[in-house]
């Protein structure tokens, strides 16, 4: 249970409404609650839809930050389902018009080989094999399903590791158009952070830490490299890794 928990650091630490935010916290208690009873296949169920809602948020970012490189990886699509991907108001819109291990080929943007892409989507078959009936419990163990999870999170890790660049360019953007102050929605620099850059881009807590060692001193030559650094600082400090 204590390696399921980390999950918790990999998802957003805001959303678009409640009910994304209650959908979430859902499957974390559908999760533990059958883990707790010993339900393990079910438990797997919902840390796969954990697990599967990650790679979302992921991809979100990267349509953010590599909007052109998105937008090729979507060839071969109809021209109905590019249209519906490049407008997706939310990450969970995506999968109402992929397959789900289609999902994994935005992954590849991001520095990922076809043997890791292969990695990252091998759940999917596991997961479509035990959601029909079969006559086995495949997740009958607290082994099993601890083995799982820790296989899972392992490949989260995996992707979050990639993703970093792309994090840094979500952050590089807030901070080229929130230079100056008089355009902000919100008076007080921690709200606008909280605004324009932690929700929209559903930074994670590694989000955040992965964003505080961005070299800074690429935008020093900025018109606006002042209250671009001030602002970073004031990042840094409302955000500590620490949490």
């Amino acid at each position: 249970m204590d390696e399921a928990t980390r999950i918790h650091d990999y998802l957003p630490t805001s959303y678009a409404d409640k009910s994304e935010e209650a959908y979430i916290r859902f499957l974390w208690d559908a999760f533990e609650t059958n883990y707790n009873a010993e339900k393990y296949e079910f438990a797997n169920l919902a840390f796969h839809l954990l697990y599967m809602s990650y790679v979302c948020f992921s991809v979100w970012q990267i349509r953010a930050a590599r909007r052109a490189d998105f937008d090729n990886a979507m060839v071969g699509f109809q021209r109905e389902v590019e249209n519906k991907l490049a407008t997706a108001e939310t990450p969970f819109k995506f999968f109402e018009n992929l397959k789900e291990s289609a999902i994994f080929r935005f992954i590849k943007l991001v520095g990922c080989s076809n043997e890791q892409v292969g990695e990252f989507s091998k759940f999917v078959k596991q997961r479509n094999r035990i959601a029909h009936p079969s006559g086995n419990v495949f997740f009958n163990s607290k082994e099993n399903i601890d083995e799982q999870i820790e296989k899972v999170m392992t490949e989260i890790d995996n992707i979050q590791r990639h993703m970093t660049p792309v994090l840094h360019d979500c952050l590089q953007t807030f901070l080229l158009e929130n230079a100056d102050a008089e355009v902000w929605e919100y008076s007080l620099p921690e709200d606008q952070i909280d605004a324009a850059l932690i929700h929209p881009y559903y930074f994670s807590h590694k989000d955040i830490d992965a964003c505080l060692d961005f070299d800074i001193s690429a935008l020093d030559k900025h018109a606006d490299a002042g209250p671009i650094r001030e602002l970073f600082d004031i990042f840094k400090v409302g955000y500590p890794p620490d949490r």
